[in-house]
């Protein structure tokens, strides 16, 4: 079985499209999100996004930390 893997991510809500936009200097990746940050919409909208460029199943996805923050710490479960 492969190891999870962890990604910091910085998202902006709220923007024209969901779209990677590149990385920091730490290695966070920077992530656009169309939805509004509110009752999870932007959170379900960045799990879709990552499952889809991942090619993974969305169920395989979870937010560690950062649920309400733009910075997150994101487990992908690697099959």
């Amino acid at each position: 079985m492969n190891e999870p893997i962890y990604l910091r991510i910085k998202v902006t809500p709220k923007s024209a499209k969901t779209e990677l936009t590149g990385t920091l200097a730490d290695g966070t990746i920077k992530i656009r999100i169309a939805a509004a940050p509110e009752k999870g919409k932007a959170n379900k909208e960045l799990v879709k996004f990552l499952s889809e460029h991942y090619h993974v199943p969305k169920n395989t996805i979870s937010i560690i930390s950062g649920k309400s923050d733009p910075l997150k710490l994101i487990k992908i479960n690697a099959s």
